[in-house]
């Protein structure tokens, strides 16, 4: 009897970050990650990107739980603006869990959320016909998992985002005799990370890149500020190993990683060399400590470094100025998009008097499996077919070769993109089944998908050539302009080393007002708008070949001498000032996203396939809350 087995990706194909995949079994839908992906230099104003979970929500009475590999942002970050939408609970190791814990608390809407389930890796979980299992892997953050959903047609593998490291210990290890057991059982399809198959060889072991630290601390004499990510709970461990050794004094910088660390000591996954207040200074005390005793360990807006380094070096950070011989040490490894914008930071960095030094151009370093890691992952699964996931498509790619080295055949690799349907036919191969469309929803501020092409579109004009206005009024009775033109500039030009443009701008705007209100037998606002923006954007152009945005305002003089602005029309969108551009630019488009992100409050309450607890092997699910 067919499983009616799925795989869908609803984040992390041909892209960085934003790892979500659902398995669907039967009427069941297993949603492994739910992570966020810090936006590209392109999506100006956005904070993050998140899955879009309109399909999710559609069938939320199906979804069985959530299950998390790991506590970094690109797994578990979209959690919150989820379980606004629906209610399922949700799975992963200690750390992950209470992880997750602090990004949904932080949101008044779902702090009430308390259906989390702890687990480890030698734990298995009976949802009836599919089995739930997990597997210790190395990464960047103690306590990562793999995946395994046991179904009738064969098992489903998930590794997260994982590396082999023979020098990894403790929590960071991981568990190979498990791996080749899973191998053993036989694996239909293997999702696998290759965000780092990128790297041929081996990538340094941590035990060297703590080592490197240690290293960079004791040659430099001055301040050193470390850029890291919040939740690199490993970086953060070597920072504090090599801040004791070299008699410095840490100071962490913003609430993120405050938060961050309390947790992991609070579950000793950090050890501290000497007690606590020995080792961390606060921020206001900063300034206590000289030079050479001091690390700040700097992780920026929502745990990304790099942005928050800039504010920094433009003096713009109210705690942290950058001085002369401060050394600014990037412990992160940028993504290829986010290659040119650290290498402007860098460039700003030195411009305010610090050195800087970057781990990834000297070590190859890196939290995901190499080419050769990937391979002994094939090696170790045996699985009957390949999805290569979380990178661009080059990455996915060079995952896909990887695998060919191996024998597999272009009939068992499949690289998806989001929304793809790969369903397991009864002749027991998988085979490409349709697609949904799966956007991208952009976070600005307490927005929610309300940012679209069009606003983004407009961002960008306003970034590259600015605004241009026009203020006018008339007389609509009586058919003639009130009051002169004004114009001004915003991002376009200098208004005082452009007064020949400006003069002439002002009299082609007052030509045009007057012959559009003189000619015109049926006074229309939007037309008389239109053709001032169109006379405006062609003289602009044919005199600065730049195409800002312009923005008409006509006001009309009523009988009792006042001014009132002109009404925005149908089909007149662009023409009252930005904010409103933007708004009624975007207006059809925001609303129908809306409408599709929108639970149907008609819908039955999800129902929740619990696990069944008298199944639970080897260890039982911690059903305590967290």
């Amino acid at each position: 009897m067919s499983s009616n087995l799925t795989i869908m990706p609803f984040g992390g194909m041909r892209e960085n970050g934003k790892n979500m995949y659902a398995i669907t079994v039967g009427e069941d839908i297993f949603i492994l990650d739910a992570g966020l992906q810090y936006p590209e230099s392109d999506l100006l104003g956005v904070d993050v990107v998140i899955p879009d979970f309109k399909y999710l929500v559609e069938h939320a009475d199906q979804i069985a739980g959530i299950f998390l590999t790991h506590g970094h942002a690109d797994a578990i970050g979209a959690l919150p603006y989820l379980l606004k939408q629906i209610s399922a609970p949700i799975f992963g190791s200690e750390l992950t869990i209470e992880l997750a814990k602090l990004a949904i608390n932080n949101d008044s809407e779902i702090k009430s959320f308390d259906d989390y389930h702890v687990v480890k890796g030698s734990q298995e979980i009976d949802f009836g016909a599919v089995k739930i299992s997990f597997f210790e892997t190395t990464h960047t953050i103690p306590d990562s998992l793999g995946i395994v959903v046991g179904t009738p047609e064969g098992q489903i593998v998930y590794t997260g985002d994982f590396k082999f490291d023979t020098t990894a210990q403790g929590a960071y290890q991981s568990d190979l005799m498990r791996l080749a057991e899973i191998g053993r059982k036989g694996v239909k399809a293997l999702l696998i990370d290759a965000a780092g198959t990128g790297n041929i060889g081996q990538t340094a072991h941590e035990s060297e890149i703590a080592k490197y630290i240690f290293e960079t601390f004791r040659h430099h004499a001055g301040r050193i500020i470390v850029a890291s990510a919040a939740s690199n709970i490993q970086r953060i461990q070597q920072v504090i190993n090599a801040a004791f050794q070299n008699q410095r004094k840490l100071v962490l910088s913003g609430n993120d990683i405050e938060k961050v660390v309390r947790t992991a000591l609070n579950l000793g996954k950090l050890d501290l060399p000497i007690p606590e207040n020995e080792l961390f200074v606060s921020l206001k005390n900063m300034d206590s400590l000289k030079p050479e005793e001091t690390v700040i360990l700097e992780t920026g807006k929502m745990g990304e470094p790099v942005r928050h380094l800039q504010r920094m070096a433009h003096g713009d950070d109210r705690n942290i100025k950058i001085q002369t011989g401060d050394l600014v040490f990037i412990t992160t490894t940028p993504s290829t998009a986010m290659e040119g914008y650290v290498a402007r930071t860098r460039d700003m960095l030195f411009r305010a008097g610090a050195d800087v030094k970057q781990i990834s151009n000297d070590m190859k370093s890196s939290g995901h499996a190499s080419k050769n890691d990937f391979q002994m992952m094939l090696n170790l699964m045996k699985p009957e077919n390949i999805l290569p996931v979380q990178g661009e498509y080059r990455l996915l790619n060079s995952g896909a070769r990887a695998a060919k080295e191996l024998n597999y055949s272009d009939d068992n690799i499949f690289i998806l993109e989001n929304g793809d349907r790969l369903v397991l036919e009864e002749n027991g191969k998988f085979e490409l089944s349709g697609s949904i469309q799966v956007n991208a929803t952009m976070i600005d501020g307490s927005g929610v998908g309300d940012i679209g092409s069009i606003v983004l579109n407009d961002r960008r004009i306003l970034s590259e050539d600015g605004v241009f206005i026009a203020v006018i009024t008339i007389d609509r009775k009586k058919k003639r302009i009130v009051a002169n033109a004004k114009i001004d500039s915003r991002g376009f030009v200098y208004v005082k080393t452009s007064r020949e443009l400006m003069k002439e701008a002002t009299e082609l705007v007052e030509t045009t007002v007057a012959a559009g209100i003189k000619n015109s037998k049926e006074f229309d606002w939007g037309n008389l708008k239109s053709s001032v923006r169109d006379a405006l954007g062609k003289f602009l152009y044919d005199q600065t070949h730049r195409k800002p945005v312009i923005l008409p305002v006509i006001m009309e003089a009523n009988q009792n001498g006042r001014r009132r602005r002109s009404p925005n029309k149908k089909g007149d969108e662009h023409q009252s000032s930005p904010k409103n551009s933007n708004q009624e630019s975007s207006k059809k488009e925001v609303t129908n996203n809306k409408t599709e992100n929108k639970p149907n409050s008609n819908k039955k309450r999800p129902r929740h396939k619990r696990p069944n607890e008298n199944n639970v092997k080897a260890n039982d699910v911690n059903e305590t809350k967290n």
